[in-house]
């Protein structure tokens, strides 16, 4: 994929124009998503359990994978700048289908797929049009920097959301829950063009499906800890709400409060390991974060008692998200970069699909507390598994001790 820069893009340098505004954008991505952490409150308000909330979560998913490998090549053949603002629509569009569900029936599961698929689309193109402002080199210091922003966004969303909930009327709590995220989101489609609109792509040959380029430049290991990532993700985003409901504490907001500050200072304290370290360790660092985050949440009794939790979670986020998107993606050639991002990520949606059923049905039948041991213990043996990868495998971006 080739995507010709305008001049004044050149000029600004790696953290010029280009990036700040997509810093903001992905702000404001990240605080409509928190927004949307309370999804498994609203199945509850329509008469669901934890399995269903986990069933609609993997339907959504599973359309989310499906198109990633099948049609995730157009973000390399029509480029971000025809893509991106695509997905915005879709998102955009499941939240407003969101404001409708008074029961549970196919819209709200049409509804999850539609703002699912948008969003992980944004993410992708955000991902890949960041990486290709900046040299090889500065892949991963790049992406951890503008995922720095989803942790300014991640405070702002849940703790607006703790606001909302005081609102006494529950139909009204969801409506403005929501409706806020399709608001952010609009926002968000106005800075996407403003970003793009000055590029130009150039398509020399269309770009194969992305089954072939998985088999072809197949990202090996790393597809463990981005399926690792979808875990962690499912028994935050999704179940945690339910999890503070159940033990009586009011809001989730000190969790992903601490959460962001906390990845937001390792991601600054830990900046340099791609080049010291190498990116394999921070994978095996990232995963024993959120094994031991997961372990204590399993223990959570009191508001308070969320923040060593968050801080340990926040240190697993910090390391894993850049290494994995950096690892998964430089295994592909950069005319394939977008697909090769979508996949790696597809990936994270795909840990997603098969856990999301998985730990409704363990909180059903056991319990919340059963639920995060289990997380706590897969993450645990992914991240051994993983130390024999580190071991053997030398990171390229690793420079001699």
């Amino acid at each position: 994929m080739t995507t010709v820069i305008s001049n004044d893009e050149k000029m600004s340098g790696v953290y010029g124009r280009v990036f700040w505004l997509a810093y903001l954008a992905n702000s404001i991505l990240v605080m409509g998503n928190a927004l949307t952490f309370r999804f498994a409150e609203l199945i509850h308000f329509l008469g669901g359990t934890e399995s269903v909330a986990g069933d609609v979560v993997a339907f959504g998913t599973a359309v989310a994978v499906v198109l990633r490998l099948s049609v995730s090549h157009v973000l390399d053949d029509y480029g971000t700048r025809r893509m991106w603002p695509i997905c915005a629509v879709l998102y955009i569009g499941g939240c407003l289908m969101f404001l409708t569900a008074a029961e549970l029936n196919w819209v709200l599961y049409a509804a999850r797929a539609s703002f699912f698929v948008g969003l992980t689309g944004m993410f992708a193109c955000s991902m890949t049009h960041i990486q290709n402002h900046v040299p090889p080199e500065r892949r991963t210091e790049i992406i951890g920097n503008l995922g720095s922003s989803g942790f300014v966004g991640m405070i702002l969303g849940s703790n607006i959301s703790d606001l909302i909930l005081l609102v006494p009327d529950k139909q009204t709590k969801f409506q403005l829950l929501f409706g806020g995220a399709a608001a952010l989101g609009i926002f968000y489609l106005v800075i996407v063009v403003l970003l793009t609109r000055d590029q130009l792509h150039e398509r020399p040959h269309p770009t194969p499906p992305a089954f072939r380029l998985l088999l072809r430049f197949w990202p090996g290991a790393v597809i463990v800890a981005a399926m690792t990532m979808g875990l962690g993700v499912t028994a935050t985003q999704t179940f945690l709400t339910r999890f503070a409901t159940h033990q009586n504490i009011e809001g989730i907001g000190a969790f992903f409060t601490g959460y962001a500050i906390s990845a937001f200072v390792f991601r600054l304290l830990v900046q340099n390991w791609s080049r010291t370290i190498g990116r394999h360790w921070m994978l095996v660092r990232g995963l024993l974060g959120h094994s031991a985050g997961h372990l204590t949440l399993a223990f959570v009794t009191e508001w308070w008692q969320f923040v060593p939790a968050s801080i340990l979670c926040g240190f697993g986020h910090a390391l894993l998200f850049p290494a994995v998107v950096s690892l998964g993606s430089g295994a592909f050639p950069k005319e394939c970069r977008g697909t090769g991002t979508a996949i790696i990520l597809g990936f994270t949606d795909f840990g997603s699909l098969i856990f999301a059923p998985i730990l409704g049905r363990i909180i059903d039948d056991y319990g919340f507390q059963a639920m995060y041991l289990t997380s706590s213990a897969t993450a645990m043996m992914m991240a051994l598994g993983y130390v024999l990868v580190a071991a053997f495998h030398v990171d390229e971006e690793s420079q001699p001790r």
